[in-house]
């Protein structure tokens, strides 16, 4: 990762930490009663001080080849980081992938109770759209919308949760614990769902708020899809070769679980070809961008070789 893209993850970090920070304060806001402390302080904990924050730095990158400042893109992107971090507290349930560690830390449930931590994702989830709607994301009540129905349509059924459970039955959980024989496309889509939606929302945010034409906004879409299939391989690969230390959390859990991968199905060689191309159609997606889109493909090759 070269210095240039380290400065401008982190200073998507720093600024998304603010924002992210401040949308979690103890306050109530105008239309709440109060926010209850115990709440607050698992929100807090599922969402502050850790993460690299790929998902607002994908928004606020992409606005930025519209001119887009990264003042004005923040509160887009802490909405979408809001709905991943509610993503990975209730992956880390005991029904769902029951992990105790997160981060490095341990995960909202184990650090609170399981209880609290439904609650917590709820929360996130939930003010994600807060944040959407309010005119600090946008002037025009009408990107914000547009916002709303992307974001929607990404996290929820056809996206993020419909993905989860093909996930959930793909281990085999409703056909009496044996897991189902996929093929390399039902996995794709699979994938496509449960991590690539929410990446590729990501990209196309910037373009909503850079007031993108229909070629443009396409084009940081393919992108952002590529990016994110690259970015599961590159994930089910660390779990088969990473370490606990490098990745966070526990590894070794996806053959385990009977969990449908392309590396489980293509083998590590191929899967690492399948990347390899990958990560390519993302930076051939920006095309249209010359050399301002050289920092969103250098992203995508970074995301290829993480250890992390």
């Amino acid at each position: 990762m070269t210095s240039s893209l380290k400065d401008r993850l982190d200073a998507a970090a720093a600024i998304t930490e603010t924002r992210l920070a401040a949308a979690l304060g103890a306050a109530a806001l105008p239309g709440e009663r109060l926010r209850p402390e115990r709440l607050m302080g698992a929100m807090r904990h599922g969402a502050l001080g850790g993460g690299k924050r790929l998902r607002p730095f994908l928004v606020i990158e992409g606005a930025a080849l519209f001119g887009v400042t990264a003042e004005a893109a923040v509160t887009a992107a802490t909405a979408i980081e809001c709905v991943h971090c509610y993503s990975l507290v209730h992956d880390d349930l005991p029904a769902m992938d029951d992990d105790d560690l997160r981060r490095g830390r341990p995960t909202v449930h184990k650090a609170y109770d399981e209880a609290t931590a439904i609650l917590a994702g709820d929360g996130l989830l939930t003010l994600a759209f807060d944040l959407l709607a309010g005119e600090d994301t946008h002037p025009d009540p009408a990107v914000r919308i547009a916002l709303v129905r992307a974001l929607a349509r990404a996290a929820g059924i056809g996206g993020m949760v419909g993905g989860q459970m093909l996930d959930l039955a793909a281990e085999g959980r409703f056909t009496g614990g044996t897991p189902l024989a996929h093929g390399e496309d039902a996995i794709r889509d699979l994938q496509a769902m449960k991590t690539g939606a929410l990446l590729a929302v990501s990209a196309e945010t910037g373009a909503i708020l850079g007031g993108a034409d229909a070629g443009q906004r396409a084009a940081l879409l393919a992108y952002g899809r590529a990016l994110g299939a690259a970015f599961q391989i590159a994930d089910d690969i660390l779990d088969v070769e990473g370490t606990a230390e490098e990745v966070g959390k526990k590894v070794g859990k996806d053959a385990a679980a009977g969990k449908a991968t392309l590396v489980s199905r293509l083998g590590l060689p191929e899967a690492r070809r399948l990347l390899d191309r990958l990560v390519a159609e993302a930076a051939d997606a920006l095309a249209p961008f010359g050399a301002r889109g050289e920092i969103l493909a250098e992203a995508a090759r970074f995301v290829a070789a993480r250890r992390s």
